[in-house]
């Protein structure tokens, strides 16, 4: 694992959107291979589906995409809400500023760029991407506050600014499973 890190830490020193990329690309792609490994166990026999690689390549594309954006995202975070004082303590206020942004802010924008992008790349025109946008949104983002506040205080408060977003994918390959089979569901619901 030290070996991963420091793998890691050294691509991250040269090129940290490349690797932001790569390492964001690759965990949208593990969370979308277990929810669709998830769904072909879970389907009746009557029903089963077959492995859809083309939805792994959506979740790779906007793992790519987001990747960066993310890492900018934190960056401010780090700059406009630092956590420790001139004592060195942590200020809990400014991690609690730090959630409320990522969450206010950043949150429902990263939720309208999935669901207009995965829309989008799956040949939806603008009509059907703003029913699905209309479908989705507001459930995703009720299980997203209930979940992703506490995992990005504890992202924000203990991870080091170059393995926040890392933390984030890796935290995010269950969220993957659980957008993409709410995704799989619209889709099947427009059917």
């Amino acid at each position: 694992m030290a070996t991963l890190a420091r793998i890691y830490q050294s691509s991250f020193d040269r090129a940290p959107a490349q690797t932001l990329m790569f390492t964001n690309g690759c965990l949208s792609a593990l969370g979308d291979v277990c929810a669709q490994s998830i769904e072909l166990f879970s389907a009746r026999d009557l029903e089963r589906k077959n492995y859809d690689p083309l939805r792994t390549i959506r979740f790779i594309a906007f793992g790519v995409g987001m990747g960066p954006l993310i890492g900018r995202w934190n960056k401010f975070l780090e700059h406009a809400f630092p956590l420790r004082a001139a004592g060195g303590k942590v200020s809990f206020t400014s991690l609690a500023k730090r959630v409320a942004a990522d969450q206010t802010m950043m949150a429902p924008v990263g939720m309208a760029i999935f669901v207009s992008s995965m829309g989008f790349m799956e040949g939806k025109d603008v009509n059907q991407v703003t029913r699905k946008y209309k479908d989705m949104f507001v459930p995703a983002m009720i299980a997203n506050w209930k979940v992703w506040p506490a995992v990005q205080m504890v992202n924000f408060r203990f991870m080091p600014l170059p393995y926040r977003v890392p933390f984030q994918s890796t935290c995010g390959v269950f969220w993957t499973v659980y957008l993409s089979l709410l995704n799989g569901q619209a889709k099947e619901r427009e059917r």
